[in-house]
């Protein structure tokens, strides 16, 4: 694919010293002589506009901050001792509840990311974020980032607005909708003191044999991928979120779990170009300001090196051919796909080598960071390349904090774009398109989660849910055997044997009656079967599919329905289509075969 065309800059002398500032951080030789190119420069010309910081470092315009934004972060970058910018590249995990103050400031790291384990309330995450904010001193703002996707992938449950799977966006095909639902979420990640979201995903599914995206991605088409990924991006930028587009160069047609190994992307160049990379260019070309680099090995590109660590790929392809100035983040560097048989130290070097600006939870943060600084200070990491790092992550940082036009939310003021975004993706590919589809009495069964948060919606709309019982105590509590090894007559202990095992008989014969009673129980209501993630294929009068939607394919229910997330609203949603209240307006977005069609 063709770069975009560099933005002119002042002058041809200023031309030139970006040239030489660019081959010397960028150039095929990372690790060439700065003074050599510096002296070239001046001999070929003596420039009439002095470069200006930015312009020195090889920054440029056109994916977020302005110009000044990008002069200032280099003049900070500039003064910073060495050990404080390789700190300033590293964004960590941690583990507890309580904000890590004291590893963020002694490492100057630039930031830390949130997952589950250190969520308890909304409360607790906006005093740990706050805390941060204010203890750890800074002129510019922290990269407090979250894996929040909606779906499988989300990190603040009970903490922030549930929202269904990004596939839900491709079902509803309404770009303006996904613009807005994404930016009342951010607006909540905002209000809990988040500056980034490691999202939306940009890759291409495949299909059932994409083990790790799944329902994570829109659609399996690029073209609806791309589309929503830029609705969505654009509208976590305007709640003063920072997007993080992923996994480049997509990770959507492996098949395999880099989070468990190195998975082989076996593409050509040509295919790579025609599906996989094709969001990834569109965002580029909306100016979206951030990607993340997922661990692949790209055969047609750099064979058996990691994508996150292959300067092919970050430099070569996603720079130079794709012509992305943007900040570039690593996915976790604590996978497997890059830890097994690696030094993490080296890994850090290679990464900030390849190209990438961010390191995102690296093994041990303090390895990490002195593994950058022993490198730079024996010539093998140009100071100038972490300069160029932390200077994009900072300018950016600084063009989106907040502002008075930018919202901040409450948790749970989202759920209402999170309902209108499930309502517009209900999917109903085989059964009646409208009138009810249940009785007044349902028997739910399958996924707990679904049937969880399906049954109360179920309830208040007068709907009888029956649940599976548990049988009566005393009949699944077994009596003792006789002791045997007790010394009595052998005639006594033949009668009391013959005793026991007449009791077993009425108890098993109560049992399989009670068993008998309940299933005819559960079967005078409409079976309604739901099958989450990666749960097996459930029946029933009607199937649901929670999460990706190819189960429907292999199911037998006369009534199939995809309502792409098991939150309180889709489900509220659901209980309206199968109450003929509603419509079902979604079509699936890829392709399921077995069903009789793609949506109503």
């Amino acid at each position: 694919m063709r770069s975009r065309p560099a933005k002119p800059l002042v002058s041809l002398g200023a031309s030139l010293v970006l040239v030489a500032s660019l081959a010397a951080c960028d150039g095929q030789d990372p690790d060439g002589d700065e003074e050599r190119t510096a002296e070239s420069t001046a001999a070929t010309s003596t420039p009439t506009v002095p470069p200006t910081p930015s312009e020195e470092l090889g920054l440029a315009e056109g994916w977020g901050p302005t110009g000044a934004e990008l002069d200032r972060a280099a003049r900070i970058v500039g003064r910073m001792k060495l050990p404080d910018l390789a700190g300033q590249v590293i964004v960590a995990d941690w583990q507890g509840t309580d904000a890590p103050v004291r590893m963020v400031r002694d490492l100057h790291l630039g930031g830390v990311i949130a997952f589950s384990a250190n969520v308890a309330s909304a409360e607790q995450v906006r005093a740990v974020n706050r805390a941060l904010t204010r203890q750890v001193p800074r002129k510019w703002p922290l990269f407090l980032g979250v894996d929040q996707e909606g779906g499988v992938v989300e990190r603040l449950r009970g903490a922030a607005t549930r929202f269904p799977t990004f596939m839900s966006t491709g079902a509803a095909g309404d770009a303006r909708l996904t613009q807005e639902s994404y930016a009342a979420g951010a607006a909540e990640l905002r209000g809990l003191g988040f500056t980034v979201d490691f999202a939306p995903d940009a890759d291409v599914t495949s299909g059932p044999g994409d083990p790790t995206i799944g329902s994570r991605s829109a659609s399996s088409r690029p073209g609806v991928v791309a589309e929503h990924v830029v609705a969505a991006a654009t509208g976590f930028s305007t709640a003063g979120v920072l997007p993080v587009i992923k996994h480049f160069p997509g990770h959507g047609s492996v098949p395999a779990d880099s989070h468990l190994t190195l998975p082989v992307q076996g593409r050509t160049k040509a295919q790579l170009e025609a599906s996989d990379l094709v969001p990834f260019a569109r965002g580029i070309e909306a100016g979206l300001p951030a990607v993340m680099v997922g661990h692949l090995d790209v055969r047609a590109v750099d064979p058996r090196v990691p994508s996150s660590l292959s300067r092919k790929v970050v430099t070569g392809l996603l720079r130079d051919e794709l012509g992305f100035a943007g900040l570039v983040v690593t996915d976790s560097l604590e996978m497997a796909a890059v830890t097994r048989g690696r030094d993490p130290g080296r890994t850090a070097v290679q990464a900030l080598r390849a190209g990438s600006d961010v390191l995102l939870m690296p093994p041990s943060p303090a390895v990490a960071r002195s593994a950058l600084v022993r490198a730079v200070r024996g010539g093998t990491l140009p100071r100038r390349r972490l300069e160029q790092a932390a200077a994009r992550q900072i300018a950016l940082l600084t063009h989106l904090a907040p502002s008075g036009q930018q919202p901040s939310s409450a948790p749970g003021s989202a759920a209402a774009a999170s309902r209108r975004l499930s309502a517009a993706a209900v999917t109903v590919t085989d059964g009646a398109c409208s009138g009810r589809l249940v009785g007044d009495v349902v028997h739910a069964y399958g996924d707990p989660s679904a049937v969880g948060a399906f049954t109360p919606a179920a309830q208040a709309a007068g709907i009888t849910v029956l649940a599976r019982r548990s049988p009566p105590a005393d009949l699944t509590s077994a009596k003792p055997r006789p002791d045997r090894r007790k010394k009595e007559r052998k005639r006594a202990y033949q009668r009391r044997v013959r005793a026991w095992a007449k009791a077993e008989a009425r108890r098993e014969r109560r049992l399989d009656a009670w068993h008998a009673g309940e299933d005819a129980r559960l079967a005078a209501g409409t079976q309604i079967g739901f099958t989450g993630y990666r749960d097996a294929p459930v029946d029933g009068q009607v199937a649901v599919a929670t999460d990706s939607p190819w189960v429907l394919g292999r199911v037998a229910a006369p009534t199939r329905i995809a309502t792409y997330g098991d939150t309180p609203a889709a489900m509220q949603v659901l209980v309206e289509v199968l109450t003929g209240q509603a419509p079902a307006p979604g079509r699936l977005p890829v392709d399921v075969p077995g069903v009789a069609r793609p949506g109503c």
